[in-house]
């Protein structure tokens, strides 16, 4: 369990040690390991539901995983760089209106990501650099959970429904081993409208998935992946620990846990991390 108000995180300490025949075991400030019996899972949950604290309920096996692989846009940072790039255009209402709907899963993730990519045809290519620079930033935690997974052995994969030009920056400031995402097809310092084939979404973050645990000799189940759209859907099912961040109904409900609350070092606390195993 791990919580952002030190008030409402005490309060749930408490409830749970007044109902459940357990204690904490702390992992921080705000962070603690519950140790349960099967039978107290339910009861857990309804203790939790109305505070302000996230929780993830699995088994004591296999909680360190060995590869971590994150969706970028609203999970690692904190903007949909789309929509953002949108702005530079002058049509950032209708591409948020569309992009909003596909997280959704309301709307094919390919079909939406051509009919907003076109609404930026014309755009200069120096728009990219500059919406970098001005809008992008990593969300809390984020460098935190990287960085810490990747000096205890996991390799760490970036995999974004968006674009290599943003990936390959994030990728590194966060710490990333390796990314993964689409192509902006430029000609003459302006965008086209078009990106390239084959489109990275949902399909394409299980393949990246399955390809990367099986590189590594793993299998998904020594896997933690994260995101919070429709086309991270996949993925997270199949992660042996799959987090819904900050997400859209659609993701929150399938994720075996949600972080509403806390900043992505959440993820380090549901893997047994302490924050002294936290890197610099």
């Amino acid at each position: 369990m791990v919580g952002a108000d030190p008030t409402a995180y005490a309060q749930a300490v408490s409830r749970v040690e007044a109902a459940l025949s357990t204690r904490p075991a702390p992992l921080g400030p705000l962070a603690a390991d519950f140790l349960l019996e099967r039978d107290e899972v339910e009861a857990l949950t309804a203790l939790l539901a109305d505070l302000p604290v996230d929780f993830a309920i699995q088994p004591v096996e296999n909680r360190r995983k060995r590869l971590l692989i994150a969706d970028m846009d609203s999970t690692i940072i904190n903007v949909e760089c789309l929509d953002e790039l949108a702005d530079f255009a002058g049509v950032k209402a209708q591409v948020s209106e569309i992009t909003e709907r596909a997280m959704r899963g309301e709307l094919a993730f390919e079909d939406a990501l051509r009919e907003r990519v076109g609404m930026l045809t014309g755009l200069s290519v120096d728009a990219l650099q500059a919406c970098y620079d001005d809008r992008v930033r990593l969300n809390p935690g984020a460098e935190t959970l990287v960085k810490t997974m990747a000096a205890h052995g996991a390799r760490c994969a970036l995999v974004s429904g968006g674009f290599t030009f943003f990936t390959s920056r994030v990728a590194q400031a966060a710490g990333f081993h390796l990314n993964r995402a689409n192509t902006l097809i430029e000609a003459d310092g302006k965008l086209t409208g078009k990106v390239g084939d084959p489109i990275l979404g949902k399909e394409a973050k299980l393949a990246a998935l399955i390809e990367e645990t099986a590189l590594l000799g793993l299998t998904p189940s020594d896997a933690l992946a994260v995101g919070d759209g429709a086309n991270d859907l996949a993925m997270i099912e199949a992660a042996g620990l799959g987090v819904a961040y900050r997400a859209k109904p659609i993701v929150a409900a399938q994720a075996h846990a949600k972080v509403d609350h806390a900043d992505l070092t959440a993820l380090l606390h549901f893997q047994g991390y302490t924050v002294s195993e936290f890197a610099a």
